[in-house]
């Protein structure tokens, strides 16, 4: 059953990491974008926050789950410390970048705040999750760590939760004001949850 977990939970972080290549090769604005206005589409900072946000980020996705294997990061010690290194640096560039385009987010106050707050706290937890491994605080780093990667497969509970509740609510608007916050904030949860069992 863990090995069938870790299929099922690898195979979703690299199928959704994947998602940014349908923007990059679309002709015209599709998903979520299809939902700016015309304005915010004509932006060029804009869209360089967009594509760096959903670029970097889909990087982060596809490359930070294998740190969670306890067999790779003990074998490939050298491995696992480029791959933490090239997350790191993804996430505080696409956290940033997320942070800027939830200014443009659909829905009002309540989804920018969802999006904004998730983009601050994915940005520190990474960084804290480095700071701490420079400073030799192996246990803390792991926390650290374990809470950013929950951030970061906020990309895919997202796209796992927005379709859901659309069928729920039956407009895109109530649904997306929700999974501003759903997205990420159990993913939080139950991180914090299964630290608390592993460090009784």
């Amino acid at each position: 059953m863990k090995k069938f977990g870790w299929l099922i939970f690898g195979g979703l972080c690299i199928f959704f990491s994947l998602y940014p290549l349908k923007y990059l090769f679309a002709e015209k604005a599709i998903a979520l974008l299809s939902t700016k206005s015309p304005e915010i589409l004509k932006s060029t900072l804009y869209n360089i926050a967009f594509y760096t946000h959903i670029s970097f980020g889909g990087i982060a996705l596809l490359i930070g789950w294998l740190q969670f294997h306890q067999k790779i990061r003990k074998k490939y010690t050298a491995l696992h410390k480029t791959v933490g290194k090239i997350y790191v640096v993804s996430i505080l560039i696409s956290g940033p970048s997320g942070f800027y385009i939830s200014f443009f987010a659909s829905g009002g106050i309540s989804t920018f705040l969802g999006f904004s707050i998730g983009a601050l706290l994915w940005t520190i937890l990474t960084f804290l999750g480095y700071l701490k491994i420079r400073q030799g605080n192996l246990e803390l780093h792991k926390k650290y760590m374990m809470y950013s990667y929950a951030g970061t497969f906020g990309a895919v509970t997202l796209r796992l939760w927005l379709p859901l509740l659309m069928y729920i609510f039956g407009s895109f608007i109530i649904a997306y004001q929700i999974v501003a916050w759903l997205s990420w904030l159990p993913n939080l949860i139950i991180a914090h949850l299964i630290l608390k069992k592993n460090y009784k």
